[in-house]
């Protein structure tokens, strides 16, 4: 027998993502209260293809189509935190998948630039922002090794798939102070921060992580 999905309603959905940010974020030591603030409002149901929103508040990441996958919550708001956004922020994106890492950077920080290289997915993570009114995202389709250098440089940047090293142009398009907060490694993956000085680069390593790789178009 096929499993029944179940249905909730709006308050029904909130009272998930309450729990969700209590037992997942919170009890796990995220903090930062524009974070915790964030989590709890953005809609993680909107952003999971329809037969997995009964599944929307696990503890889990989730597929999304095309080899892609929604990220776990407490990762999501791990690396939000690590990034260490502030209002004023103007931050980039290298991975835009389901849209739901750029709607909970769009909660905190000013402007969110986010590229992905699978125009359908980019369609789709547009589509929803407009509908949820988060107009503070602009998405683009690219190669997203390569930044969006035309709008650089940046107060931070999160790449939402794991690279062998981190790319030098993603470096480059920091401002000083900011920090880049990427998943390295191919089998085995660490989050890790990259946090730019006047004299260079200062690596910080974090958890163990899973992520789809970033691919890198080549000429």
């Amino acid at each position: 027998m096929a499993a029944t999905r179940k249905i909730y309603d709006e308050s029904g959905y909130e009272l998930l993502r309450n729990s969700m940010v209590e037992h997942q974020i919170v009890a796990r030591g995220i903090s930062d209260p524009a974070v915790v603030r964030a989590m709890l409002e953005v809609p993680r149901h909107r952003f999971v293809p329809p037969e997995l929103v009964d599944s929307a508040y696990d503890d889990t990441p989730l597929p999304i189509g095309d080899g892609q996958t929604i990220s776990q919550p407490y990762i999501v708001a791990l690396m939000t935190e690590l990034l260490e956004p502030k209002p004023d922020d103007v931050v980039l994106e290298v991975g835009t998948g389901s849209g739901y890492q750029a709607a909970v950077l769009s909660r905190i920080v000013k402007k969110v630039y986010t590229i992905e290289r699978i125009p359908e997915l980019a369609r789709r993570a547009k589509e929803l922002f407009d509908e949820l009114g988060y107009d503070n995202i602009e998405v683009f389709v690219g190669d997203g090794w390569e930044g969006l250098p035309d709008f650089a440089p940046y107060d931070g940047i999160i790449v939402t798939a794991a690279a062998p090293e981190a790319p030098q142009p993603l470096l480059e398009q920091l401002k000083v102070g900011a920090h880049l907060v990427i998943p390295v490694g191919t089998f085995y993956q660490r989050l890790w921060r990259f946090t730019r000085t006047p004299e260079g680069f200062v690596k910080e390593p974090s958890i163990a992580v899973r992520f789809v790789p970033l691919v890198k178009d080549e000429i």
